[in-house]
């Protein structure tokens, strides 16, 4: 899948420009709050898609099981900064450093979107925009949700590519 640059920036720039951080706190469920403590070091907007395939699930049910998202971290003028990638989840910025971390909370956010999250980083390796990150929050999430489309034994080991969009927030301690 190859995202368009301009329409990548114009996503981001639109996103940011319309979501200011404490807008954004004060419609930002409970569940999600990074406590107290914490200071935003970095805001973007994360383009990309969810893989998902069509397996049988723990359960022993067919159905579509997350395999890993893969997106563009854009600043506010719609410049990468970043990516993000997994299993395991990893935002890495340009300068080569990146984390990975424990999910702590999800919030609904939705039909057809992703939940919002809250996630503790794990220490950053190598030095640089990743350095000191302690919280990660998934805000505004837009689609990524597995697809509406038949999972059966007829369709297993079959794969399925949806785009989302989400903002990611980086915070480090005060």
């Amino acid at each position: 899948m190859t995202i368009q640059p301009l329409t990548r920036a114009a996503l981001a720039a639109t996103l940011i420009a319309s979501f200011s951080h404490v807008a954004l706190a004060d419609m930002t469920p409970a569940d999600v709050q990074v406590p107290d403590g914490n200071t935003v070091a970095l805001e973007t907007v994360g383009v990309g898609a969810i893989t998902y395939m069509c397996e049988a699930k723990d359960d022993g049910t067919m159905g579509w099981v997350f395999k890993g998202p893969h997106a563009a971290l854009n600043d506010s003028d719609g410049a990468q900064v970043g990516s993000y990638y997994g299993p395991p989840a990893t935002w890495e910025a340009l300068d080569g450093s990146k984390i990975t971390g424990t999910q702590l909370a999800t919030a609904a956010n939705g039909d057809g979107n992703i939940p919002l999250q809250l996630v503790e980083a794990n220490p950053a390796e190598g030095e640089g925009a990743m350095t000191g990150v302690s919280y990660i929050q998934r805000l505004n999430t837009q689609g990524g949700v597995a697809p509406d489309v038949a999972c059966d034994d007829g369709h297993e080991g079959a794969t399925a590519v949806v785009t989302y969009q989400a903002d990611y927030i980086f915070w480090t301690a005060n």
